[in-house]
């Protein structure tokens, strides 16, 4: 790790008009205004199939496991669909592992057409403890996404400061101490199958 923290913000939408890609890149702002660089991975471009176990190096899984191995720590962004994670996310996350992720700081900002983004939060928050990454207690929900931006700018300032406040606190984390491995991780044995 460097002194400057690198972080990869993860889009998990496909959507040309996506709140979520949208609400990433402010969250690399404040990544850059705590002192840190950040890279948007945006799966749209990234070729991904399903996951296969037979094939793990599948389309461009090489390239987005090197980036995603590369960075000091990780944001990961959803749209929230029937309660949890969107699949283009979940397929991701199923190439990527312990390589990626283990003692990695990692922040959560999901979006919701609703009222209700926090469970998708809760889902990705145990994907990455089966994983030993080290997640923000800080994270951020986008309800009523629909109305969350307007012509280019968050129409609640609040919420703007929010989504900023997590590239800065993953800056200010993405030095953290390991904890020990989880019990989750001794029994995630489909990330070393």
């Amino acid at each position: 790790m460097t002194n400057q923290p690198h972080v990869v913000a993860i889009c998990g939408s496909l959507g040309e008009e996506s709140v979520t890609r949208f609400a990433l890149e402010h969250v690399l702002v404040g990544v850059e205004r705590a002192g840190g660089t950040g890279e948007l991975l945006d799966l749209r471009e990234f070729d991904l199939p399903q996951f296969d176990p037979d094939q793990r190096e599948a389309g461009d899984t090489p390239e987005l496991k090197r980036r995603v191995r590369a960075a000091d720590a990780v944001v990961l962004g959803t749209p929230v669909y029937h309660g949890s994670y969107s699949s283009p996310l979940k397929a991701a996350l199923d190439y990527c592992g312990f390589d990626e992720f283990e003692g990695k700081t990692v922040g959560l900002l999901a979006v919701a057409g609703g009222r209700f983004p926090v469970t998708a939060m809760d889902h990705l928050r145990s994907v990455c403890r089966a994983l030993d990454a080290w997640v923000l207690p800080y994270e951020v929900a986008i309800p009523r996404s629909h109305s969350a931006v307007m012509d280019g700018a968050f129409t609640d300032e609040e919420l703007a400061n929010r989504v900023v406040t997590l590239g800065r606190q993953i800056v200010r984390y993405s030095h953290i101490e390991p904890c020990p491995p989880s019990f989750e991780s001794g029994e995630n044995i489909g990330a070393a199958d």
